[in-house]
């Protein structure tokens, strides 16, 4: 089927943390990197959040959130030498960065993917990669950098996680059930690094989960691990919607204690459990920064440069922050700057995922017959799948739902794994049928 390219109050603490098994995860775990932090520990002494910081509500323990909250969460390089959980164990690079909002009146989390090497300006060393910051200056310059970076959003608390648990985390629960898309194989003997992964369904132990997360060897590179990640946690999601997982709780909290760092209370991850309650899948949206890759020789060192249109778009949908005043400032209007657009004219890829042949080229029609002026064709998904989805890969979510509706059909699928140049992937299913047949 591989043609050519042309181009988603319960009585006692702990029956309420013995539930929140899915809930934690939808709320909590936002890639392979931070996979431990589905498992932080229940409300303690030792965990102290900041002064005047307020996100609760006032009442007892189970107190909810008061307004929106955004977590600064970092994957953690792993550090040589050192003692799991100490603090020179989360001096590193950071591997995963993201950004979670937690909206209690929208009822609604977004997670906004900023790949490692995206290049931003660092409050007094200079424009270098966002994984940087915790490495010169732990949580509290990270969590500057993004908010200088991102129109001053607003980061109430961080959260670091050791990366190097990852793979025991995975080999505690089982395992977990992806698609590999490609054979993944690379080898670099100066990171101690060999992945050798075939195409096809796969349940992953922890060292080849962590395999699939770390493949950067194709023209992808970094942007495509964030694909990567992305669909991890939609498998993680799935697996800790299993019974038995239950039974290997104790074991997962030793983990987690080892390799977690938080300036969360104890009370508001109790808020945060509780908020994930609520959470069906299509409640948790994933979005990665836009941009693109510098070209060869632009700059000393390769950069993810970031959209800044698109990231205020997505500031502004997601997050609810404004673009500041650099429109003044660049002596440009609103008008001739603004990246809005008609949703008819969003970039869609489509790739077909069906049991039938050239599908992909009769949707492409079909949708230019509806009105839709930029849509393309991509080499098929290499696996069958029953039902049409519509992948939101740059955030768009007006477009996906009016591509939705007019097609009558179709999963809107709010998470950056589709053709990396489009604004909207459409993976065609074996659900659809060309109106010409």
């Amino acid at each position: 089927m591989n043609q050519s390219a042309s181009a988603q109050q319960p009585s006692t603490l702990k029956k309420l943390f013995w539930r929140s098994t899915y809930a934690t995860c939808a709320v909590l775990a936002a890639s392979v990197g931070i996979a431990t932090s589905l498992w932080l520990p229940l409300p303690s002494p030792s965990i102290a959040g900041e002064n005047g910081e307020e996100i609760l509500k006032e009442g007892g323990l189970l107190r909810p959130l008061a307004r929106p909250v955004n977590v600064l969460v970092m994957g953690i390089d792993e550090v040589p030498d050192v003692e799991p959980g100490s603090e020179e164990s989360f001096s590193g690079r950071s591997d995963t960065m993201l950004l979670l909002h937690l909206d209690p009146g929208s009822e609604q989390v977004s997670v906004l993917s900023i790949p490692r090497d995206t290049q931003v300006e660092v409050p007094g060393y200079g424009r270098t990669k966002v994984n940087h910051a915790n490495w010169m200056g732990g949580p509290a310059l990270a969590r500057e950098v993004v908010t200088h970076n991102f129109n001053e959003v607003e980061v109430d608390r961080y959260l670091r996680v050791n990366t190097g648990a990852f793979r025991a985390i995975v080999d505690a629960i089982g395992g977990v059930r992806v698609f590999v898309p490609k054979d993944m194989y690379y080898v670099d003997n100066t990171q101690g690094l060999e992945i050798d992964l075939r195409e096809g369904w796969q349940t992953l132990d922890g060292d080849e989960a962590e395999q699939f997360a770390r493949f950067r060897n194709d023209s992808y590179g970094d942007i495509g691990r964030v694909q990567r990640q992305q669909t991890l946690l939609k498998a993680l999601r799935k697996r800790f919607t299993n019974p038995t997982i239950v039974a290997r709780l104790p074991q997962l909290l030793n983990i987690a204690q080892d390799y977690t760092d938080t300036n969360l209370s104890g009370d508001e991850l109790m808020a945060l459990i509780r908020f994930g309650l609520q959470l069906e899948p299509a409640e948790m949206q994933m979005v990665m920064l836009p941009g693109r890759a510098s070209e060869y020789g632009e700059f000393n060192s390769s950069y993810w440069i970031m959209d800044e249109f698109k990231r205020d778009d997505i500031l502004s949908s997601y997050f609810n922050v404004e673009p500041q005043s650099r429109w003044a400032q660049d002596d440009r209007s609103w008008d001739n700057v603004s990246s809005s657009q008609s949703p008819y004219d969003v970039a869609i890829a489509v790739q077909n995922a069906s049991t039938y042949a050239d599908q992909a080229y009769h949707m492409a029609d079909h949708l230019r017959e509806l009105g839709f002026s930029s849509v393309y064709v991509v080499n098929d998904w290499p696996d069958i799948v029953e039902e049409t989805s519509i992948i939101v890969q740059q955030g768009d979510l007006d477009a996906a739902k009016l591509v939705e509706r007019r097609l009558s059909l179709g999963q809107i699928d709010s998470a950056s794994t589709g053709h990396l140049e489009s604004e909207l992937t459409i993976r065609v299913g074996s659900d659809w049928e060309s109106p010409s047949w």
